[in-house]
């Protein structure tokens, strides 16, 4: 297996399993059967499992491979009903996945955790890890967060992070790596840009206008250096020291291969720091 294969994550939230068949009008599951199918056999481990609905729980059950190789990553509800309501829906959702454990843990969000009933939240999460109900928890962060303070504040096994060749923050200042130092696993998410990168110029939401000429420079860029964006989007993250994990999201099955595709490219050599957006109406979007 290539290694950056088995550091390559996936998200199901694109994969629309509670919504009706896709444009060209084959099921849902179906199509994410075959993604899975394409990931499992790839070595991808980690799957992070998007949404909580009855029927997309139902069709990803019907859709995961048996045996299931995938490590997966459940978040909780938000806090406000209480710790009880927030493990009996957690494990209403295991049931309707069919599994008895799972990899990981999330808290929805750092500000979940410092809300009122935040402590709450953790400590029960605390005690489904001893329970053995997951090996991991940990909570996604923003760069407004103070990700670094979250990490020391809460010691999770891990966290996810926004981070891509145009959104650098969390690398360029030293907190993924430091987080990564405390002995936090760091996943990155958001690697794709809300799909910037793959837009044409003329194509671009307004708020980025600010922006443009970044994005284009950065298209030309990897242009230039004999590569495309999917496999320079790709390329950066998974050549990231700080993260043990790349997570991606797609929507087919010839998505997915084409991912597959790029990860076992060798990375381009370009000049990533030349890519790095510094506008923040731009970067609160594609941090999104």
């Amino acid at each position: 297996m290539i290694a950056s294969l088995s550091k390559l994550g996936l998200g199901t939230a694109q994969f629309g399993l509670d919504q009706a068949p896709g444009a060209r009008g084959r099921p849902r599951e179906a199509e994410a059967r075959d993604i899975l199918s394409i990931a499992g056999r790839s070595g991808m481990q980690v799957l992070d499992v998007g949404g909580r609905s009855a029927v997309g729980d139902s069709h990803l059950r019907n859709a995961l491979p048996q045996p299931n190789p995938f490590h997966m990553t459940l978040t909780t509800i938000r806090p406000d009903r209480g710790p009880e309501m927030v493990e009996a829906e957690l494990r209403a959702q295991m049931l309707r996945l069919g599994v008895e454990r799972v990899d990981t843990i999330l808290a929805p969000s750092a500000t979940d955790l410092f809300s009122p009933l935040g402590p709450q939240l953790w400590d029960r999460m605390k005690a489904l890890k001893d329970a053995g109900v997951c090996k991991r928890i940990g909570v996604p962060v923003y760069a407004s967060d103070d990700p670094i303070g979250v990490a020391r504040r809460f010691k999770p096994d891990l966290v996810q992070a926004p981070a891509s060749l145009l959104d650098q923050r969390l690398l360029l200042d030293g907190t993924l790596a430091t987080i990564a130092e405390l002995g936090v696993e760091v996943h990155l998410r958001s690697i794709f840009l809300n799909g910037v990168l793959f837009l044409p110029p003329d194509r671009a939401p307004s708020h980025l206008k600010a922006a443009a000429g970044r994005i284009s420079r950065a298209r030309r860029l990897i242009a230039e250096g004999k590569s495309d964006p999917l496999q320079a989007a790709l390329g950066f993250a998974l050549s990231r020291p700080e993260a043990s994990a790349v997570l991606v999201g797609v929507t087919s099955a010839s998505e997915m291969s084409a991912v597959v595709a790029a990860a076992m490219s060798p990375p381009p050599d370009l000049d990533w720091d030349e890519m790095a957006l510094d506008d923040p109406e731009a970067l609160a979007w594609v941090a999104a």
